[in-house]
């Protein structure tokens, strides 16, 4: 295995896993619906098409390579409870932010690959706010309330995701505000 195909790799993994993140975040948000947390599923589909945006980043950055491939990535199964669900996408985030993206990250760097370096990057750092909005939503679940929200906003170009607040310019890749996506109940 060449060292472009290692990148080529982690890009299809990351691809792959981004992807069955946005579907099962979007059956837990409507769980979440379902259990009595509309501001739950709020974020839920948020984050989905933060995800979609970083599997077509990923899918962009590979686009060179044409093919068949058997993707090999990281999925959790199970549709629980609300908080159930929400531990699972703290899990999944955490696992991208602590060992997927830095290492794919730093391989697409030292390959010299830029925009696979760009797609882990934005991905990395949008993950890292993922986390945390879920752990402040599955604070409220478990004390029996909905998530305290107004909207979620989510840059289109990398996923960057801004409860409440939608930025002049995204702080990760410098999009303009007309380029962020509102999510609301």
């Amino acid at each position: 295995m060449t060292n472009n195909e290692i990148t080529a790799e982690n890009l299809r993994s990351a691809f792959g896993g981004e992807s069955q993140a946005y579907q099962r975040y979007k059956i837990w948000g409507s769980k979440a619906k379902e259990d009595g947390f509309p501001k739950v599923e709020v974020l839920f589909n948020a984050i989905a098409y933060a995800e979609e945006v970083h599997a077509n980043n990923h899918f962009t950055a590979h686009a060179n390579i044409e093919g068949d491939f058997l993707v090999a990535s990281s999925a959790g199964f199970g549709l629980g409870s609300t908080v159930e669900n929400l531990t699972g996408a703290i899990a999944g985030e955490n696992f991208e932010i602590e060992q997927m993206y830095p290492s794919y990250h730093l391989v697409a760097q030292n390959q010299e690959e830029t925009e696979a370096a760009k797609s882990f990057y934005y991905a990395l750092e949008a993950e890292k706010i993922h986390s945390q909005l879920y752990t402040e939503a599955k604070k409220a679940v478990e004390a029996g309330n909905d998530y305290e929200l107004d909207y979620i906003s989510v840059c289109e170009n990398c996923g960057h995701t801004v409860k409440d607040d939608t930025p002049e310019e995204c702080p990760i890749c410098g999009a303009k505000k007309a380029k962020f996506k509102e999510f609301r109940q």
